[in-house]
C-alpha cells in the first residue's frame, strides 16, 4: 500500500512538474536564469581578476535607482535599470586606479544613489509589491520582452568580451605593462565598466539588488 502511495504521489509530481513546464512565466524564467547563468561565468572571472566586486555592488545599487525612477515616472523598468548602472559603471570607470580611492568614491555615489532608490519607491503611488521586488527580484515576473532584452544584452556583452579578450585578459593581469604595450587600458577600463553595468542591470531584474553581488563574484571567487 505504501509503495502504491509513493508511484501515486510521483505521478502527481510529474503530472504538476509537466503542466508548470507548459506556462510560459516558468519558461521565461527559465531562460531568464540561463542568460544570467552564462553572464555571470562569462564576466565574473574579470570582475574578480579587476578587484572591481564593489563596482558591482554599486553598479547593482545605481541599477535599482534607475529602475525606481522609471517605476515612479512611468517608464520601462529595465530600461530604467540598464541606465542607471551603466551610468554608474561609467562613472565608476572615471575614478581614480587606486583601489583604495576608487573605493571611497563608489561607496559615497552608491549611498547618494541608495538612498535617491529609497525616495522614489516611497513616492510611487502603486502597489508596494512591485517595489519590494526591485531590491529581492521577481524571477516569475520576467516577461517575453524582459526575456529578448536580456538574449540581446547578453549577446552584446559575450561577444564585445570575445572581441576584447586578449587585450582585456592583458590590462587585467598587468595594466602597467599593457599600457607600455600600447594597449589602449583606459578605453578597456571604460568599456568593461560599461559590460558589467549591463551585466548587473539584467542580474537585478531577476534576482533583485540585495543578490547581484553574490551571483556575479561568488562563483567567480571560488573558482579563482
Amino acid at each position: 500500500m505504501d509503495r502504491l502511495l509513493e508511484i501515486a504521489g510521483t505521478i502527481a509530481d510529474t503530472e504538476v512538474t509537466a503542466y508548470l513546464l507548459r506556462q510560459d512565466f516558468v519558461l521565461y524564467g527559465l531562460v531568464a536564469i540561463a542568460l544570467l547563468g552564462l553572464l555571470a561565468g562569462a564576466i565574473g572571472p574579470f570582475i574578480v581578476m579587476r578587484q572591481m566586486s564593489f563596482s558591482v555592488h554599486g553598479a547593482s545599487e545605481l541599477a535599482l535607482t534607475g529602475a525606481a525612477a522609471a517605476l515612479l515616472f512611468g517608464l520601462n523598468l529595465g530600461l530604467g535599470a540598464i541606465l542607471g548602472s551603466v551610468v554608474a559603471a561609467l562613472i565608476f570607470g572615471l575614478m581614480g586606479a587606486r583601489a583604495s580611492q576608487r573605493d571611497s568614491s563608489i561607496g559615497v555615489v552608491m549611498a547618494f544613489g541608495l538612498g535617491m532608490a529609497v525616495l522614489f519607491i516611497h513616492l510611487y503611488p502603486g502597489r508596494s509589491g512591485t517595489s519590494f521586488s526591485l531590491l529581492t527580484g521577481q524571477i516569475v515576473g520576467v516577461s517575453e520582452h524582459g526575456v529578448v532584452q536580456m538574449a540581446v544584452v547578453a549577446a552584446i556583452i559575450c561577444v564585445t568580451l570575445i572581441a576584447l579578450y586578449r587585450p582585456l585578459v592583458f590590462s587585467s593581469a598587468d595594466p602597467e605593462v599593457a599600457e607600455a604595450r600600447g594597449v589602449p587600458v583606459r578605453a578597456i577600463n571604460l568599456i568593461f565598466a560599461v559590460l558589467v553595468g549591463l551585466a548587473a542591470a539584467q542580474a537585478v531584474q531577476v534576482v533583485g539588488a540585495l543578490l547581484v553581488l553574490s551571483l556575479l563574484i561568488t562563483p567567480a571567487a571560488a573558482a579563482a
